[in-house]
């Protein structure tokens, strides 16, 4: 039997567009018979390796307004709730993505992922604070405090940073990126059929 094709899915907490790529890619993947492997991580050590302070959304204010109108756009389209913006652009999403790093091979891993974008993007609600991180791991019905605790560990703060490292050797520079197994890299939320195809072998012609 032939081995289902896996991608690969990077995403940042921060990310407006990661959260739309999360709410869809599952539908998507299982449509396109592949399997998803979700990668939490940070996008502001790449961003700052570039000089950048900020999201390029808050550097480029026009791009930034079109990118919210986008955001909405594709919400509307897709059927999630409307947007609302977090008081704070990008929110500091690093209690997020170490609880995301600690439960990698976790059952509560997505559906955690998924809540935390919820809270942010649809329900405008910070993720900054652990405390608010710990309320919603409590809301899946773990023990949120213990959780923040235990990702707070000096060996999960280094699984981070291994995460980042990784992320920066394979080429990967924002969020959400998508990569196939064999190494093919799509940038966006708007590349992610074609990144589920290039898993399949399904491939324009002229490229391997």
């Amino acid at each position: 039997m032939a081995r289902q094709p896996i991608l690969e899915f990077w995403y940042e907490f921060a990310s407006t567009y990661s959260y739309l790529a999360a709410m869809r890619v599952e539908a998507a993947a299982s449509e396109a018979g592949v399997a998803i492997r979700w990668r939490p991580f940070l996008v502001g050590p790449l961003f700052a390796a570039q000089g950048w302070t900020t999201s390029p959304f808050n550097l480029y204010p026009a791009k930034g307004k079109n990118m919210w109108r986008d955001v909405e756009r594709e919400a509307a389209r897709l059927g999630l709730p409307p947007v609302t913006r977090p008081a704070q652009f990008p929110q500091n999403s690093l209690s997020a993505v170490r609880v995301a790093i600690l439960g990698h091979d976790q059952d509560w891993l997505v559906p955690f992922s998924k809540a935390v974008f919820t809270a942010s993007f649809a329900e405008g609600r910070s993720i900054a604070e652990p405390a608010a991180v710990a309320q919603i791991v409590d809301s899946l019905g773990l023990d949120g405090t213990q959780t923040v605790r235990a990702a707070a560990a000096e060996a999960n703060k280094t699984k981070l940073r291994v995460s980042v490292e990784e992320a920066r050797s394979r080429g990967i520079y924002g969020a959400p990126t998508f990569l196939a197994d064999d190494g093919e890299l799509f940038w966006g939320n708007d590349r992610l059929e074609q990144a589920l195809a290039w898993a399949t072998g399904d491939r324009p012609k002229g490229l391997r």
